[in-house]
């Protein structure tokens, strides 16, 4: 069954709408990476935050304020329309969630404990709710008003790339008529000091696949998919195949030849019916770590050894974390959108100095194009501690 993904919202650091996203994302516009205080001790770090104001939660969903619920807020707005059309037609039971977070409401629970160790009570306005992992789920069920099945996933930095398959395999059982998927995660201490601790933060903006890279930026970022089994009146775009595989290897370590990673990107290629020399752009987990980079490189240049467009856009939105892998679907979604009408990809941003040890991979450029013969088919690849690994693909619609 084919899983249109007929409308998207989203916003990170690089936008706020898929339109500013897109202009953003095809300039190779890193000014949304800062470098702030505060997160870290006695440390400056590079950052990419959403910044202004977010839309306010509704007064009657008020035990559910997060900044999490609030940027996912933003994404449910941009597709509001379409949301009401596709309840219209099948019905509040009729409809799923599945979301992917690391964070949910962890930063206002995290506040909500210092003030409890000051004051001895807890600040007005803090519900546990605020911090559960469902949290995300609840809060777009309630907006909504929807009943189907509703749930979040959280594996770390593969989440909301699971939510996609996850979504897919609701429609495929016929559970739900469509499904709104994607992921969210917001900044916070938490993750941040937790990255730190690991050496794994970059002071500057990160270099992936470079022989300079020195670790990772976080960012922040919420992104919707409407999927449904129907085609909506946008872009005939969907998900064509998915893969996923656990190699186990290390708590946080990759495992060091890719070959959980290519497991992965093999599982998305047979689910989709492809083969490697169909894909026309690869967009890389690359989060500019010694090791995951490595990994990475080792498991494309064996996968496609004629080589494959591809990019890493982390340098861009910093590592979105539970977010990451909705975030760089959609990144594909944009490539293969009518609007983007130049068939540009997302550009490798790096500093050009290749690692010697790793494979050469074939990078995009500003001047790189997108093949405009239909149909076209991107990949993206995520994967998280414990040796998760998933890959999608997106595609145009048969």
């Amino acid at each position: 069954m084919t899983a249109y993904l007929n409308a998207l919202g989203v916003i990170c650091a690089l936008g706020r709408d898929r339109h500013s996203v897109a202009r953003n994302l095809f300039a190779g516009d890193c000014s949304g990476v800062r470098i702030e205080d505060g997160w870290v001790a006695e440390r400056a770090l590079p950052v990419a935050s959403v910044p202004g104001e977010l839309a306010p939660i509704p007064p009657a969903l008020a035990a559910q304020r997060s900044r999490n619920n609030q940027l996912l807020l933003e994404a449910g707005l941009q597709i509001r329309a379409e949301i009401d059309q596709t309840i219209q037609a099948y019905g509040h039971a009729r409809i799923g969630i599945v979301l992917g977070t690391s964070t949910s409401g962890i930063d206002e629970a995290s506040q909500g404990i210092a003030h409890y160790l000051r004051e001895q009570r807890f600040p007005d306005g803090y519900d546990y709710q605020q911090q559960e992992l469902s949290a995300p789920a609840n809060f777009l069920s309630d907006w909504l008003g929807l009943s189907g099945p509703s749930y979040v996933i959280s594996t770390a930095c593969t989440s909301s790339a699971r939510a996609l398959m996850s979504a897919r395999r609701l429609l495929d059982l016929g559970l739900c008529d469509a499904v709104l998927c994607g992921g969210v995660d917001s900044l916070c201490k938490l993750t941040l000091n937790g990255f730190s601790a690991l050496e794994a933060v970059s002071s500057e903006r990160c270099n992936p696949f470079s022989v300079n890279r020195s670790g990772i930026n976080i960012g922040e970022a919420a992104v919707l998919f409407l999927m449904s089994k129907t085609p909506g009146d946008g872009p005939r775009i969907a998900l064509l195949g998915d893969g996923a595989s656990s190699d186990a290897h290390h708590i946080s370590a990759p495992e060091p030849s890719g070959r959980g990673a290519r497991q992965a990107m093999e599982k998305a290629l047979h689910c989709a019916g492809l083969e490697a020399s169909q894909i026309d752009y690869l967009n890389l987990h690359g989060t500019a770590t010694q090791h995951n980079d490595a990994m990475e490189s080792q498991a494309v240049a064996g996968l496609f050894p004629a080589g494959v467009p591809c990019s890493s856009t982390k340098p861009m939105t910093g590592h979105t974390l539970g977010a990451a892998g909705a975030l760089e679907a959609a990144f594909c979604w944009l490539a293969l959108s009518p609007q983007n009408s130049a068939q540009a990809l997302p550009p490798h941003v790096w500093d050009g100095q290749a690692d010697p040890a790793l494979p050469a991979l074939d990078w995009v450029t500003a001047s790189t194009r997108l093949n405009p013969a239909i149909p076209r088919r991107l990949m993206s690849n995520s994967f998280a501690f414990g040796g998760n690994n998933v890959s999608l693909i997106i595609g145009d619609a048969p």
